[in-house]
């Protein structure tokens, strides 16, 4: 690798004034468009199902001018990613740096669009850490510690980036080209580039920071004291100074800041000390989660599956009507706090206070999907699942030879009686089974054995409140602390299943900058509860006015307290109880109509808005990406514009307030 290139300055050239290049255009002219992520072809967050499920719809925009440039990872590269060689000006780039000895894998994403990726071997080209860590210091002022691991292949994938795509813009000549950068760990790049004035537009996307989450993570009200949150503070006492300096760099140098939520853009402005440009907020690849006048099969298959665990876990102990049972779950990254578990928790408690005080028949299985250290399932769960299979293997013989004692006996002209179709033998170990299946013990709460049991979080808050599966409980809990597979030995089937057979998702987080899950849930077809301090919840409020009544539930957490929010998310668990399955039924439906106005094909227009934004800055006498016509909004939806508006002059008011004050 060839650190000199550090002080390239490259000036770009533009056409005469009033030619026009489009998207659409010769694809030798058309511009380059590449986006920049830790997450590329590894699934490793959020980041990685934004770039998967938005692919399609950027392909289609941008055709082969598209491409995406992360980390190579052999063992996910080997199922998410196809070899093949680069072609036009990517193929010269490449080669200048394999000439360098950096080693690039070039190919196809193995998923829906197929797009093009460059992925950076770290492991070629860290014989130069030392060099890349001084040279940050040195120009960028941003100083590294040595033993992370992390931030050094960060550092490095930065400086291999950045050389990658000073290569291209040598030899594009008057073609355009943008670069976004997603969080921090892309962000060395776009911070390099600055300071070689390499002449192109830049973006970058925070999708969360770094000191929100770990404020929060911590218990922190971070947005009751927002405005009086020293980042630089934080961020030392956190031990993430330089990732923080490096994360800030990049919001402060890029063309078009950017983040997902207003939410997050009130962190961004006050830790980086810059207002994001614009919003982009999250989508998703809806064709792959839709199923047109299927749904209600789908979810009702699913439930069937979960009634057949919930047997096996339950009624050796005792039993219930399945039919008048609901299932409702949370699921996502294991942090307690931030996630909401304490409030879904504490929800539950007080449903199951309401069911005990005024039963009306329903039984609740709340289960818990948060992967956390454990050790393996658990004996006891093992042990249920196992007898239940054997009990529907005895069964299933058993019904096998009925069958034949029943045609016999009906072929006589006479109705069969239970002699006729059982011998004593077969009641005998029909007998035997029940017997046998009939524990006594009641059902554990946990899944697996956990590595800490006695201090888990959850486990303790359970325990606290009496959330323990007693028989006389309409609340049952299941905590399952890793992520639900087809090859599981407890539930045994894939998660799109097992939210499809589920009646609620619920994850009323206190930090989310974003939050897929509920959206998942609703293309879905399922009533999803989220808040008003996730991204996405501030999207519903700005954007569907009758949302609580369309299943499409927000939590309030903002200005009010834990208590109130417990209350209105064990209201709506309540009151789903209360629902009759035609109401159910016709909630779905209202649900599952609202799962197009997410998918990539409407949500792609904010991308587009900021893109046009960054040519501007660069392109001011070239129509690069045209405005689109404006469309009026639909009449269910709200201005988000407009509501976007309001709230920053009002944000703006209340900081003049406070310094005033």
């Amino acid at each position: 690798m060839n650190l000199d290139s550090r002080t390239k300055r490259t000036t770009h050239r533009v056409l005469p004034i009033g030619q026009v290049i489009k998207a659409g255009a010769d694809p030798a002219h058309a511009p380059l468009i590449f986006e920049v992520s830790w997450e590329v072809c590894w699934q490793a967050g959020g980041i990685y199902t934004v770039l998967r499920s938005k692919a399609p719809a950027a392909v289609s925009q941008w055709g082969n001018a598209y491409w995406l440039i992360g980390p190579y990872r052999q063992a996910a590269a080997k199922i998410e990613f196809e070899a093949h060689p680069p072609h036009g000006v990517m193929a010269e780039a490449v080669e200048e740096l394999r000439s360098r000895g950096v080693e690039l894998h070039c190919g196809r994403w193995l998923i829906t669009g197929r797009p093009w990726v460059v992925l950076v071997d770290i492991a070629s080209v860290t014989r130069h850490l030392a060099e890349m860590k001084y040279f940050l210091w040195k120009d960028l002022g941003i100083e590294t510690p040595a033993g992370d691991r992390e931030t050094d292949e960060i550092v490095a994938f930065g400086y291999t980036t950045a050389d990658l795509l000073a290569a291209v813009r040598d030899r594009i000549g008057q073609r355009p080209m943008l670069a976004q950068f997603h969080e921090w760990q892309a962000a060395v790049a776009l911070s390099l580039l600055k300071h070689r004035r390499v002449g192109f537009p830049t973006l970058f996307t925070t999708h969360a920071t770094l000191v929100g989450r770990s404020l929060s993570a911590a218990g922190v009200d971070l947005y009751g004291r927002l405005a009086r949150v020293d980042a630089e503070a934080v961020a030392r006492k956190h031990g993430i100074g330089h990732r923080f300096e490096i994360e800030r760099a990049a919001a402060r140098t890029c063309d078009v800041f950017t983040t997902v939520s207003e939410i997050t853009a009130q962190e961004a402005e006050q830790f980086f000390g810059r207002r994001p440009d614009a919003l982009l907020p999250n989508g998703l690849n809806v064709r792959r989660f839709a199923a047109p006048h299927e749904f209600q099969n789908l979810h009702q298959q699913g439930k069937e599956q979960i009634h057949e665990f919930v047997t096996g876990h339950f009624f050796p102990s005792y039993t219930f009507d399945l039919d008048r049972t609901l299932y409702v779950f949370t699921a996502g990254r294991y942090e307690y706090r931030n996630k909401g578990f304490d409030v879904f928790i504490e929800a539950l408690h007080e449903l199951n206070r309401r069911l005990k005080s005024e039963p009306n028949g329903v039984t609740v299985v709340a289960f818990i999907i948060a992967p956390t250290r454990r050790h393996g399932p658990n004996v006891e769960t093992l042990k249920r699942q196992a007898m239940l299979n054997e009990l529907r293997s005895t069964c299933e013989s058993i019904q096998e030879e009925m069958g034949r004692r029943l045609f016999r006996t009906v072929s006589t002209g006479r109705l069969p009686s239970t002699k006729d179709l059982m011998d004593e033998y077969t009641r005998m170990q029909l007998t035997r089974m029940m017997h046998a299946w009939s524990q006594g013990s009641q059902p554990t709460v946990v899944t697996h054995d956990l590595v800490d049991d006695a201090r888990d979080p959850v486990l303790s808050h359970l325990r606290r409140r009496g959330l323990l599966n007693g028989p006389d409980d309409p609340v049952k809990v299941v905590f399952h602390p890793e992520f639900i597979t087809s090859t599981s030995p407890i539930l045994g089937l894939e998660y799109d299943h097992f939210v499809r057979g589920c009646n609620l998702g619920v994850f009323p987080s206190y930090y989310e900058p974003w939050g897929y899950t509920p959206m998942e849930c609703i293309v879905r077809g399922l009533p999803a509860i989220t808040s008003d301090l996730s991204g996405f919840g501030a999207y519903l409020m700005d954007h569907f006015p009758d949302h609580d009544a369309e299943g499409l539930y927000v939590a309030r957490r903002r200005r009010v307290s834990f208590e109130a929010t417990v209350y209105q998310v064990a209201g709506w668990l309540h009151a789903l109880t209360c629902m009759p399955l035609r109401k159910r039924i016709e909630l779905r439906n209202r649900v599952e109509r609202h799962g197009q106005a997410f998918d990539w094909s409407n949500m792609t227009r904010y991308y587009r808005a900021a893109q046009r934004m960054a040519f501007e800055k660069y392109y001011a006498d070239r129509d690069i990406l045209p405005r689109e016509t404006p469309q009026a909004p639909p009449d269910a939806y709200k201005s988000a514009a407009a509501k976007h508006g309001a709230r920053r002059s009002k944000s703006s008011a209340d900081r003049e307030r406070r310094s005033s004050n």
